[in-house]
């Protein structure tokens, strides 16, 4: 079995771990989180999104946010852009990339989006255009590649489907999700297979949530066939709006343990992303979502 020698982690946190919390983060501590990520080694941060504030009010000061951060070279700051109009409220910010989002599961995008999976990609031609015309990357977030709340179990062929369609418009790379955590490892690497179809192994992430304590499985699963990009959160922030039940993204600190444990690169330092997470954790007044940095923490204080 041949694994990847080094594995290149997007922490998605400050935007797809905070999106959902009820109690409002002020600017400074995103800001804070961005800069605590970086500094552990984390060079690619998902920071926040430029959707109305009618719709997710904890994004509303997306950017200030972007304008309050000390910018690393080397680190590649994206932001979701659902529309055109939020592309170009994010332009000012200078993201070096973009995530537009489809989903497999029809359902789940008539829930999401009111509107159906092609619908949903002819709505973000335009915002890829303008992107790739200004010099910024474009990300496609792949939703309910295995599983949906609405249909159950989703066909490769779906996957396969969105993933032609998120190439035909100039999409460059793009993340299978298993939003809801529902996965299993062949039934994930069939979804990865699907996507490869249409993208290289360099373009396609794996992008896991442990509702049923499957991620790290499916990482595993993801890295046998080759796949060296990842999405996770920090401290295990998250969670999905649309899926009920349904917890947080797999933590980054537990997959920075099992890729240092498997002799994995990832180029981040594992003691100051548990900082990272137990800052935004004892910000939000509960525990890390992350089984490591519990097992971890309990043995510094000891």
């Amino acid at each position: 079995m041949s694994l990847p020698s080094h594995v290149r982690l997007i922490d998605v946190g400050p935007r797809d771990g905070l999106q959902n919390e009820k109690q409002m983060v002020p600017t400074a501590v995103k800001v804070a989180l961005v800069q605590r990520l970086q500094a552990a080694g984390l060079k690619e941060i998902e920071v926040t999104s430029f959707v109305s504030p009618k719709w997710v009010p904890q994004m509303a000061d997306n950017a200030q946010v972007m304008a309050g951060l000390v910018r690393q070279a080397g680190v590649r700051y994206s932001v979701l852009t659902p529309n055109l109009q939020g592309f170009q409220a994010a332009l000012a910010s200078a993201p070096d990339e973009i995530v537009v989002f489809g989903a497999a599961s029809e359902a789940f995008s008539q829930k999401n989006i009111n509107c159906s999976m092609a619908q949903s990609i002819e709505r973000f031609a335009p915002v890829v255009a303008a992107a790739l015309a200004a010099g910024i990357g474009v990300r496609g977030a792949m939703s309910c590649t295995v599983g949906s709340p609405y249909e159950g179990e989703i066909a490769p062929e779906r996957v396969s489907t969105l993933a032609g369609l998120m190439k035909s418009i100039g999409v460059q790379r793009v993340d299978v999700a298993d939003t809801i955590g529902v996965g299993t490892p062949l039934k994930v690497q069939r979804a990865l297979d699907a996507a490869l179809k249409h993208f290289d192994l360099d373009h396609v992430s794996g992008h896991f949530h442990d509702t049923y304590g499957q991620a790290l499985a499916n990482t595993l699963a993801a890295l046998q066939l080759g796949v060296w990009n990842f999405q996770s959160s920090v401290a295990g922030l998250g969670g999905c709006p649309y899926a009920k039940g349904a917890t947080g993204n797999v933590a980054t600190e537990d997959v920075v343990y099992m890729l240092h444990g498997m002799g994995i690169d990832t180029g981040i330092d594992l003691d100051q992303l548990m900082d990272a997470g137990q800052f935004i954790s004892q910000f939000l007044g509960r525990d890390t979502a992350s089984r490591v940095a519990k097992a971890l923490l309990t043995q510094r204080c000891a």
